[in-house]
């Protein structure tokens, strides 16, 4: 085994409550590939900064490599005294370092480096301070959330980067599929300590239930332990309980673990209110498209949308999925086409750039409108503190101003808010910045069992695939040209269907070269011959049959599919309908094509 070249053990912290890290570790070998996961306010943040050397223990041993060079991705970049981005990124290498490898990382990350950092958006300030600690490829590299605000292909590109690169790598994420392509190991911040499991993310969810039930039966078996001696110190020989301090004290000990037993943080407890049922279409959009100056966002494009879908919205950064969707949901107008929302619609919208927020206000203003100190939930009337419970907030952070929460709670806020508002159409735009993956595991729940409608726009791969029923994508992702079309599933189903689509488009490719070179010799033959073979006869007259009923199976297939449940409640019979009807849809195309052939060639001989 290699000696570590970062190692932090035995890491006290306290902000004068509680303590933050209370015995907390991380130790990183060449090669390691870590995955730092914890509920949000766990220190995952500060333990990494830790690591980095921003801040320092009250206690605890910090060792660092002499020559290990650390970079550590800092989720608010300061710009200060730099006029360009590449000037940035540039600072970051060292003396041997290749200044190529910026332009090289920049251009990935869809910027230039002339921009001038005062004019960045958050996403493309997060992109260039990526470029700055990838750059310099240093022997530990600190990720704190890099995948915010980058699109699905940029996130597919940075797995691929960092698999390659020689870093090893701490990293905290939201993003299940990010954390399952790069990690090798995970280490699980919990209650101020750390646990470490020698596998990938993949592994994680199930060792951590597994370690939380042996927690469990270990302080049932303490109470019974506990029950047993107060038992004998009631009921025992006087004399004997007099002479047996020894066994008094244990007794005492066993009372003081059980009573310091801090159990793990509790999960969200939410479901969204409902609202009266809406209409069963939703949106009915016909041949809208919209386009700015030159540039065509969406060509011509028409959804129907059914109350119980659930639809997802997917594609490269500017490509124009925040257009498409204001103009499915009647926010902006379509240059062309027309767009018809359903009757009795209660919208709900979470905006990814939480513009809802007032950061002045507490949080009790935001959720009762500052109208008291309860809201109505359901029907029921509910005092706001009960409520903020739910969403793992505590009853003096009521007064709280929302500027003083962290990233992760704003987002469980904005939640918390829009899921008191009766609502049968939610929109979700990036919901799953910021939230932990407990959070996450909810809102999944809370969308999938929605009984409404859901239209989302996400990066995250892994919630589209727990959640959607069908996926919006850009036709050309590669070089968005407007036009959109919708796949069956969420993004693994796309991703299937799209390989099958180009694989069927290469299968009839080939088929294409063969026939232009093997037809004209047949239809000579058959002009020689004056009629038809008797396979030709054959094929010619049980082809009609077989295409129905390739129909039939196919409209089968397509009626089990329309259950807006069937991929919840059963995603394995969903994929593999979803392949059938794929296969049969290209059987059918073939027979269709051969018996036209066959006909054409009938009717020249004939005529």
């Amino acid at each position: 085994m290699a000696p570590p070249i970062l190692k932090l053990d035995d890491i006290t912290l306290s902000f004068g409550g509680a303590p933050l890290l209370a015995g907390a570790g991380l130790q990183v070998e060449p090669g390691d590939r870590i995955s730092l996961v914890g509920r949000n306010g766990s220190g995952k943040s500060t333990l990494m900064k830790i690591a980095a050397g921003l801040v320092e223990p009250q206690s605890g041993e910090v060792f660092r490599h002499p020559s290990a060079t650390v970079r550590y991705l800092h989720q608010a970049p300061d710009f200060d005294g730099y006029d360009t981005v590449a000037a940035y990124a540039e600072s970051g290498l060292g003396p041997s370092d290749d200044p190529y490898r910026v332009t090289y990382l920049l251009e990935h990350l869809g910027l230039t480096g002339a921009e001038h950092p005062a004019s960045l958006s958050g996403g493309e300030a997060r992109r260039a301070a990526l470029a700055r600690v990838m750059a310099p490829e240093p022997d530990i590299l600190l990720l704190d959330e890099p995948t915010n605000h980058l699109d699905l292909p940029t996130i597919e590109w940075l797995e691929g980067e960092l698999s390659a690169s020689r870093s090893a790598l701490v990293v905290i994420s939201h993003d299940r599929r990010f954390l399952e392509k790069v990690s090798n190991a995970t280490v699980w911040l919990d209650r101020g300590q750390s646990r470490r499991l020698n596998r990938g993310f993949a592994h994680f969810e199930a060792w951590r239930d597994e370690v939380l039930e042996a927690e469990e039966l270990e302080q049932h078996k303490l109470g019974k332990a506990i029950e047993r001696e107060e038992h004998w110190l009631r009921y025992g020989v006087t004399a004997r309980r007099k002479r047996n301090m020894r066994r008094l004290g244990e007794l005492q000990d066993m009372r003081s673990r059980h009573r310091g037993h801090k159990g793990p943080q509790g999960a969200v407890q939410a479901v969204a209110s409902d609202a009266q049922d809406s209409g069963k279409l939703v949106v009915e959009a016909e041949t809208i498209a919209k386009s700015y100056g030159e540039r065509l966002i969406v060509a011509p494009f028409s959804l129907r949308v059914h109350r119980g879908d659930r639809i997802g919205l997917v594609g490269p950064n500017g490509a124009g999925k925040t257009t498409l969707l204001k103009m499915l949901t009647g926010q902006l107008e379509p240059d062309s086409g027309t767009v018809k929302l359903g009757t009795n619609l209660e919208i709900a919208t979470l905006d990814q750039r939480r513009e809802d927020l007032n950061l002045e206000d507490s949080l009790a203003h935001h959720l009762t409108d500052g109208r008291g100190e309860t809201l109505l939930v359901n029907g029921e009337q509910r005092h706001v503190t009960g409520y903020m419970k739910e969403f793992l907030f505590q009853p003096e952070q009521a007064r709280t101003p929302i500027r003083s929460l962290s990233g992760g709670e704003r987002a469980r806020l904005m939640l918390a808010r829009i899921l008191s508002r009766p609502t049968n159409l939610l929109i979700l735009d990036e919901p799953t910045n910021d939230l932990d993956i407990e959070t996450l595991d909810l809102l999944q729940e809370i969308v999938a069992g929605f009984a409404g409608t859901v239209i989302l726009v996400s990066h995250d791969r892994d919630f589209l695939d727990r959640t959607v029923t069908s996926t919006i994508a850009p036709a050309n992702p590669s070089a968005p040209d407007g036009r959109w079309i919708e796949y069956a599933g969420g993004y693994s189903d796309m991703m299937a269907q799209r390989r099958g689509a180009e694989e069927d488009r290469r299968k009839a490719e080939r088929a294409d070269k063969a026939k232009a070179a093997a037809t004209p010799a047949a239809a000579a033959s058959v002009k020689a011959k004056g009629k038809l073979s008797y396979k030709q006869k054959f094929a010619l007259e049980t082809l009609p049959k077989e295409m129905a009923k390739a129909g039939a199976e196919i409209a089968k297939r397509e009626a089990l599919m329309a259950d807006p449940a069937l991929f919840t409640r059963d995603p394995a019979t969903f994929n593999r309908l979803a392949a059938e009807l794929g296969t049969l849809r290209a059987g059918l195309a073939a027979m269709e094509e051969e018996w036209l052939e066959l006909e054409m060639l009938r009717e020249e001989l004939e005529g």
